[in-house]
């Protein structure tokens, strides 16, 4: 099993209870169903322009996703069919952006893992430059390209290169445990029990 099927598997909720940081709620899968579990490769872009997602596609190694922060004007269409094509064409794992994408339904046919923080119709323009391959910051989270990003239906989250091994462990312990709190609650224990919880500090009659 690969790293990513790894984290894929255990998730992103997992995964941000095990040291991994959770985006802000706001960036999600633009469509249901989108999975990505992918080293980042980091682009900035100036407000409404995505020249540097379109110098991002072609300078990402294959296999890593792009995280992009938008410094402004977030209610552009930054991505869309046409660079989900490119990047398919490049080996790119998905992509993650802290500002607007289109095409939806296309991206979806696809099966291009898309996380965006809205849907936004009028494009960016291509003109004024950005930065690739730098720190950048997306979902209220530092990312440097190297780090992780997992998302799935609950949202994404981030892993730093240098704790990918803890938080891969520390996940794992936690899948483990919730699986023998499944089994029992299914043989009939309450989540009071099992989590020490404390009935009498909630009023009833």
């Amino acid at each position: 099993m690969t790293v990513a099927d790894d984290l894929s598997g255990l998730g992103a909720a997992t995964l941000g209870e095990s040291g991994a940081d959770a985006m802000s709620p706001r960036v999600r899968a633009a469509w249901p169903g989108a999975r990505l579990a992918a080293p980042a490769f980091t682009v900035q872009c100036p407000p409404g322009d995505n020249l540097a997602i379109h110098v991002g596609v072609v300078t990402a190694p294959a296999g890593s996703a792009l995280v992009v922060q938008v410094d402004g004007i977030p209610e552009r269409g930054y991505w869309g069919e046409v660079l989900t094509t490119a990047a398919e064409a490049r080996g790119l794992a998905g992509i993650v952006i802290d500002a607007g994408v289109r095409d939806v339904d296309a991206l979806r046919r696809h099966g291009f893992p898309v996380f965006s923080s809205c849907i936004a119709l009028r494009g960016a323009v291509k003109e004024t430059g950005g930065e690739v391959g730098g720190p950048v910051r997306v979902g209220d989270v530092p990312v440097r390209a190297g780090d992780w990003v997992v998302g799935d239906a609950d949202g994404v989250v981030v892993i730093a290169s240098g704790a990918l091994d803890d938080v891969l462990a520390a996940g794992r312990t936690r899948a483990e445990k919730e699986e023998g709190m499944f089994a029992r609650l299914r043989d009939g224990a309450t989540t009071i029990q099992l989590l020490g919880l404390d009935a009498a500090r909630v009023k009833g009659r």
